[in-house]
């Protein structure tokens, strides 16, 4: 029952903020459990952003795999969404054991201040709605925003660009195109694991990301930069462009 009264709350929203809003559906229990799966490893005790929450679906998720210690930070920018999860963080027993560590900000994540401050986001962002260079600034956002070592998780429609293109005008089909050199780049640089969920409303890809290598890992790449430019400095060297890239 839980789940079709989030529906009716997300058909609500999809109606007014299509954009924003991004899915008929909340995301399915099976989704839910693949975005937070970062949370059932073994684990110190961490800070967790969700990154557009919604009606809560994932955030449910998130909860049971919380330990002492956590924080969760889950922004949300639709105010109807957030009003519907202060009611559930404030009714629900599920949300009520844990509520000192769940904090709700109405806000954009753009607008969130500060760096290097969680060791997970969770993302249920509409990416493939929003214009390429607002996709840049999220990624750039949970870049800030993660700890070294910490993951990015967020996912995708299977196919959905590639669907859609043949569908919309030229503009539209740029936008879609520059969205997906946006998210392929990081994709083919940082990620560490993908899963695919077809058990959801459409299909759906979950991608887990790791934006910045743990700091032991920078520092051990540090000598061979320093050995490098040893080496391009000694006078026996010769000349080295085009030799070495960083």
């Amino acid at each position: 029952m839980r789940y079709w009264a989030e529906c009716g709350s997300f058909l609500r929203e999809y109606r007014r903020h299509i954009r924003a809003t991004g899915a008929l559906l909340p995301s399915s229990r099976f989704l839910a459990g693949a975005l937070v799966s970062e949370l059932r490893k073994p684990r110190q005790p961490a800070r967790i952003l969700e990154v557009g929450p919604g009606t809560g679906s994932v955030t449910r998720q998130l909860v049971r795999h919380l330990i002492p210690g956590d924080h969760v930070d889950a922004v949300e920018i639709n105010s109807q969404f957030v009003a519907l999860l202060r009611r559930r963080f404030d009714q629900e027993w599920a949300f009520r054991r844990c509520r000192h560590q769940l904090h709700l900000i109405h806000a954009a994540v753009q607008d969130l201040i500060g760096a290097a401050r969680y060791d997970f986001i969770i993302s249920g962002l509409p990416l493939n709605n929003f214009p390429g260079g607002q996709v840049r600034d999220i990624f750039k956002t949970y870049n800030r925003l993660l700890k070294p070592g910490g993951t990015l998780t967020y996912y995708e429609y299977v196919l959905v660009r590639q669907v859609m293109a043949p569908f919309v005008n030229r503009r539209e089909r740029r936008r879609l195109y520059r969205v997906g050199r946006v998210v392929g780049g990081y994709i083919r640089s940082y990620q560490i694991r993908k899963q695919p969920i077809l058990i959801n409303v459409p299909p759906a890809i979950v991608r887990t990301l790791r934006l910045k290598p743990l700091l032991a890992e920078a520092g051990a790449r540090e000598p061979r930069r320093d050995i490098l430019a040893t080496r391009r400095k000694h006078p026996l060297a010769g000349s080295s462009r085009g030799t070495f890239r960083f």
